[in-house]
């Protein structure tokens, strides 16, 4: 079937105008991150409110003292700012007992009422803008799908839009359930920078599949592959959070890391982290099995040593290691958590490495 050239130049089009708008969500996301409205400490708020408190007893203590001075001095006022003698303090003063000149009332101080309103705006606008960069990015592929009509996971490019389109659904899923906004400036970052990838390194023209992986299996294999990717990636993001959170519950951060100290419990972060790891670990089980019969259809055998089979069957044994760590004593919260780590960098290494510069019979990046 030819190729209809148009719509291949608009899913090109609409990868870079997601692109586009994700490089702005992220600016928009770190600034919520690390900017002044979400760095700064509870405590400041605690002291910003105190001040305003004291702020507001010392105006109103010198209001009865005026109106006791004005009412022939019948009036005299405690230290707290309550009236003695039952006297009120309104007499010949403010019925708000406060005078323009509060620290405690002056409009422009007054930073807590608005605080929890403002907090998180830039958070808002960064999650919006997300939103509409996944619009673009799933048209992407639908038009990319429809240029050539056949499945959109055929090569590496097309495995890294997908797998990216689908981080970008599950994290707004997510967000649906839990206030997971902390994790927009990783996300944007990480979609932006495969992105860039996928139009550069991995960029590969649309064509038809080719004949080893005209199988019906490449339904089912593939797309749960990427379904694997990217539930272990998001387990691995908030793996890392995790790490950084239980540092700031024992020294916390000041400066740029700050927003740090904001975050969930380390150890809700890590039931998470965990939870997204075993379904990751079944997944890509699956993943491993599917691929033995598509290599027995395809090649008349099951398992041939094939450097991909070899670096696949690795990501299984760290992910069963790392399982196995978590259920044994004497492993600590953040240990399991680098081991975690060192996981996704194996299936990193497993797509990226293995298929562009290992020789074997996986070798169908499209590159």
């Amino acid at each position: 079937m030819d190729v209809n050239v148009v719509l291949a130049e608009w899913s090109n089009l609409l990868i870079y105008s997601a692109m586009a708008v994700y490089a702005v969500a992220f600016i928009v996301y770190a600034f919520d991150l690390f900017g002044p409205a979400f760095t700064s400490d509870l405590s400041d708020g605690r002291e910003t409110t105190e001040a305003g408190e004291a702020g507001s007893r010392r105006t109103r203590t010198r209001t009865v003292v005026a109106a006791g001075a004005s009412s022939g001095g019948a009036t005299t006022a405690t230290l707290d700012g309550e009236v003695a003698d039952g006297a009120s303090a309104t007499d010949g003063g403010d019925p708000s007992g406060s005078n323009k000149d509060s620290a405690g009332d002056n409009g422009d101080d007054d930073t807590t009422s608005t605080r929890p309103r403002d907090l998180r705006r830039w958070a808002r606008v960064g999650t919006a803008l997300t939103v509409l960069a996944g619009a673009l990015h799933v048209a992407s592929i639908v038009t990319r799908t429809l240029s050539v009509m056949r499945v959109p996971w055929s090569n590496m490019m097309e495995y890294a839009l997908i797998a990216t389109a689908m981080v970008v659904v599950g994290y707004l899923i997510f967000l649906a359930y839990r206030d997971v906004r902390y994790l927009g400036t990783f996300v944007t970052l990480t979609v932006l920078l495969v992105l860039g990838l996928c139009i550069t390194v991995f960029y590969t023209p649309v064509a038809q599949v080719i004949p080893a992986l005209d199988n019906y299996w490449i339904w089912i294999h593939v797309p749960i592959a990427i379904l694997s990717t990217v539930i272990l990636y998001l387990s691995a993001i908030i793996a890392l959070v995790q790490l950084l959170r239980s540092r700031s519950e024992s020294k916390p951060f000041t400066g740029l890391l700050r927003f740090v100290n904001r975050l969930p419990a380390s150890k809700d972060l890590e039931k998470v982290s965990y939870r997204l790891a075993a379904v990751g670990f079944i997944t890509w089980t699956f993943t491993l099995v599917a691929g033995a019969f598509w290599a027995e259809i395809a090649w008349g055998r099951y398992w041939g040593w094939d450097a991909k089979e070899i670096w696949t069957f690795v990501v299984w044994v760290v992910y069963a290691a790392y399982l196995h760590a978590r259920a044994t004593r004497g492993w600590t919260a953040n240990r399991v958590a680098i081991l975690n780590l060192v996981g996704i960098a194996t299936v990193v290494f497993n797509f990226t490495v293995v298929n562009l510069y290992f020789n074997g019979l996986h070798a169908y990046s499209g590159v």
